[in-house]
């Protein structure tokens, strides 16, 4: 397949909204950045999302919707259909020029070691509403076939990094929910999950103030680190753990870390220093030391985090992924129009140093518009 248009769709660990993105692309190199968008979840919407978080953690059949969970997948499934037409109509696109879309859903469950992955939305009922060709369930190929089946965005990664004007090895790191990291230097891509991302801190603010997240780091900045609780959550046989490794959003839950009665503050500060510290510590785990780092993601837009990334990664250079001519906030929605190219053209999408698997491992279904 030659260059195509595709759009990407990703919902995140975060659980913020959805965001969409165009590119165009052969599943290889990347053609041309399209335009982006993004649809925020209200409160509402966000508290059905959490409430199928926690029904989701009971799931032991991956096809099964009890309870909220039929409510959450159907919103899913709506909530991206509109999000499309709406990016159609504000953009001017003609969608038969878009060959595919990448349909990546809410995850609600991932738990590899007993080969059980589950993102909720319905790829199938998406095709036939928006009446284009829709790829969708990309990680359970991979889980079936005993991978970790994240992070699926590192060959994105490496088609961007492969050619940045960057000191080399370069690591992308993506700051969602779950954080994660692709090293590139030449051949197949190696990628983990580092540890938590933005979901602790997020969850600390809601809990403590009713915010969603700490914006722009504002309290973190002002608080204290308590590097002795950081140090002790490291302790955590993940963290040394070599890759392919992956993570569940709720791993290192309040109630598993023992979390200390902190201030709004330096809970903020310490949650964010795990964050950096997590991070900082998949760097022994890499053949050799990144010289450069990309950072995508919410994470990104927060500078008390980066400047703590900063720290605790020198002497590699530390910037946002808008800095280097990326769309650090579009990033993952990208990545899953680059993999639904993939998936079309029957290429890999998750490799053996990504995700574990034994080979270069297809994945996606492809569910084509109704007629």
């Amino acid at each position: 397949m030659g260059v195509v248009r595709a759009i990407g769709l990703m919902s995140g660990t975060s659980l913020d909204g959805v965001d969409v993105a165009l590119i165009d692309t052969d599943g290889e190199r990347i053609a041309q950045f399209g335009p982006t968008g993004y649809r925020p979840y209200s409160d509402a919407e966000q508290a059905l999302l959490r409430q199928a978080l926690r029904e989701g953690a009971a799931l032991t059949d991956r096809t099964a919707r009890p309870g909220v969970l039929a409510q959450a997948d159907a919103f899913v499934t709506r909530v991206h259909a509109e999000t499309v037409e709406d990016f159609l109509a504000t953009e001017g696109i003609d969608r038969s020029s878009v060959a595919v879309v990448g349909f990546h859903g809410q995850t609600v469950l991932h738990k590899p070691a007993a080969r059980l992955t589950v993102q909720i939305g319905d790829g199938a009922a998406l095709a036939a509403r928006l009446f284009m060709t829709v790829v969708h369930d990309f990680r359970a190929a991979d889980v079936a076939a005993g991978g970790q089946g994240a992070p699926l965005v590192p060959v994105y990664h490496q088609a961007l990094a492969r050619d940045l004007d960057r000191p080399h090895p370069i690591a992308v790191l993506n700051v969602g929910g779950v954080a994660n990291v692709t090293f590139v230097d030449g051949g197949d891509p190696i990628a983990c999950d580092t540890g938590p991302g933005n979901a602790l801190i997020d969850d600390f603010m809601r809990a403590r103030t009713g915010a969603p997240l700490d914006r722009d780091g504002d309290q973190a900045a002002k608080g204290r680190v308590d590097e002795a609780f950081v140090d002790h959550v490291l302790e955590d046989g993940f963290f040394a753990r070599a890759y392919p490794k992956s993570l569940d959003r709720n791993a290192f839950a309040f109630a598993n870390i023992g979390l200390p009665d902190f201030s709004i503050v330096d809970g903020a500060a310490t949650l964010s220093a795990l964050t950096a510290a997590s991070v900082a510590r998949v760097v022994p785990l890499l053949p050799i030391a990144p010289r450069a780092w990309i950072v995508a993601g919410g994470g990104a837009r927060n500078p008390t985090l980066m400047r703590m990334l900063t720290q605790r990664l020198q002497p590699a250079t530390v910037e946002t992924a808008d800095a280097v001519g990326w769309s650090s906030q579009a990033i993952e929605a990208q990545a899953f129009a680059y993999l639904a190219v993939r998936t079309l053209n029957g290429s890999p999408i998750t490799f053996p140093a990504t995700t574990g698997v034994k080979e270069p491992l297809r994945g996606g279904i492809v569910s084509l518009p109704r007629s």
